[in-house]
C-alpha cells in the first residue's frame, strides 16, 4: 500500500488535510505538523528516508540510534499516542531490555544530539513511566526539586506496561510547568515547576524496534 495514503491516520485534533511526505499530523485548518529525523551527526528533513510509515504506524528500527522531532513547539498541551515493541523477528537487535521514550518540552534552542534537553516519558522494560530530565532541565516531584544534571531519572509510581508486543497508551498533560504522565489510563508520574515549559515533541529510537500510532497533540488554551 502507498505510504502516503496512510498519513492521515495520525491526526492532531481533527481529520487530517491532504497528506505530504513531511506531514505526519495535521489540523482541520490545514496546518501540517512536520517532523524531521536525526541520527548521530545527520539531520533528515524528509524523515521517511530513515524511518517508515506503514499500516497506520510510524516504525522506528535499524542500526542507527536517533529520533523523530516535531518542527513545531507547544506550550500547554495534552499529548496522547500508542506504542508497542516491534517483536517481528526480522527487526530484532540485541538481547538487552527494550528502551525508547517520548520527549516533550525540548527547547527550540536545544541543539540536535543524543539526547537533547527536555523531559522524557521513559519507555523501557521495567521502567516505563519514569521521568528522565535531560541536559539540566529541573522538575519538582513529590515535594523535591531535582538537582540539574545530564540525565536525572525519577521513578514512576507503579508498573502499568502491557506484555511485549501489545499496544500501550501514553497520555502526557503539561500545563504551566505541571506535568502528568499516564500509562494505560493510570497516573504513573507527576511533577511541577518544570524549568522547560515550551518546546518540541520527540519520539526516541534507542536501538529497540518500536511502533507508534494514533498521535494526537491538543493545545490547551
Amino acid at each position: 500500500m502507498n505510504k502516503l495514503l496512510l498519513l492521515p491516520l495520525i491526526v492532531l485534533l481533527f481529520p487530517a488535510c491532504t497528506p505530504s511526505k513531511k506531514a505526519a499530523t495535521a489540523t482541520g485548518s490545514g496546518e501540517a505538523i512536520n517532523w524531521y529525523a536525526y541520527t548521530k551527526d545527520q539531520r533528515y528533513e524528509d524523515p521517511w528516508q530513515l524511518y517508515t510509515i506503514t499500516n497506520g504506524m510510524i516504525r522506528l528500527f535499524g542500526d542507527r540510534t536517533g529520533y523523530l522531532m516535531s518542527k513545531q513547539s507547544y506550550g500547554d498541551f495534552e499529548l496522547t499516542l500508542e506504542y508497542r515493541w516491534n517483536m517481528e523477528k526480522e527487526f530484532q537487535r540485541g538481547s538487552g531490555k527494550k528502551n525508547s521514550g517520548v520527549m516533550y518540552s525540548v527547547p527550540d534552542t536545544a541543539r540536535d544530539m543524543l539526547w537533547p534537553a527536555g523531559i522524557q516519558f521513559q519507555v523501557k522494560e521495567g521502567a516505563t513511566g519514569d521521568f528522565i530530565l535531560l541536559e539540566n532541565v529541573t522538575l519538582t516531584v513529590r515535594g523535591e526539586t531535582k538537582a540539574p544534571g545530564k540525565s536525572v531519572a525519577v521513578n514512576r509510581l507503579g508498573e502499568q506496561e502491557k506484555p511485549l508486543g501489545e499496544w500501550n497508551t501514553i497520555r502526557i498533560k503539561h500545563v504551566k510547568g505541571a506535568c502528568a504522565q499516564f500509562l494505560n489510563g493510570v497516573l504513573v508520574n507527576e511533577g511541577t515547576n518544570a524549568s522547560s515549559q515550551n518546546g518540541r515533541i520527540l519520539l526516541q529510537y534507542e536501538g529497540s524496534p518500536i511502533d507508534f500510532r494514533n498521535i494526537h497533540i491538543t493545545p490547551i488554551k
